[in-house]
């Protein structure tokens, strides 16, 4: 699907939350509103149109280096693509500082789990609604968040004692008929 088209669509069907849209190499980048990454990312996944069946990553970014800028803080971008028809599109969004917090999309993708949990753990970003949001890099005693701009880059940090893992053991050991 063109660019401008699927642009168009979604501002048709999601006119409060877009806030604006690039084109840069053919590939569309669309800015929008953090709350409403579910509904579009569920629509274009759903779509016949569009079939952005793969979510290829979520990257979360600090912009507080970046020269000139005045939005939140941090930024999470989705890379989609459709594996049918080959299209590609970035969905980005920003949260403040104070409340970096966006819904979780982990019930859509089963790999927006992992990559979500990755985004918390190092910048901190929290995902609403995400069935077991904890670090995943970093040790569970870890304080702060290695990829934010202002944390000190020969700060180390001692693990004290182990976290058992038995949470997430236990749940996939049933799915697979194991009691």
């Amino acid at each position: 699907m063109e660019s401008a088209i699927l642009f168009e669509k979604l501002k048709e069907k999601f006119p409060q939350a877009i806030k604006g849209s690039t084109d840069r190499f053919g590939q569309l980048e669309i800015q929008l509103e953090a709350k409403a990454i579910p509904d579009v990312v569920q629509f274009l996944r759903d779509d016949s149109e569009c079939e952005f069946n793969m979510l290829i990553d979520i990257v979360s970014v600090d912009y507080s280096a970046y020269p000139d800028w005045k939005e939140d803080r941090f930024g999470v971008v989705y890379l989609l693509k459709s594996l049918t028809l080959g299209h590609r599109a970035q969905l980005k969004v920003t949260v403040s500082e104070s409340n970096p917090e966006i819904p979780t999309i982990s019930h859509l993708y089963a790999n927006a789990n992992w990559l979500e949990r990755e985004a918390f753990d190092q910048i901190g970003i929290r995902f609403e609604g995400h069935p077991n949001l904890k670090r995943i890099l970093n040790h569970h005693e870890f304080v702060g968040h290695p990829l934010r701009k202002d944390y000190p880059i020969t700060r180390r940090q001692a693990l004290s004692a182990n976290e058992s893992l038995m949470d997430e053991m236990i749940v996939r050991l049933k799915e697979k008929g194991w009691e």
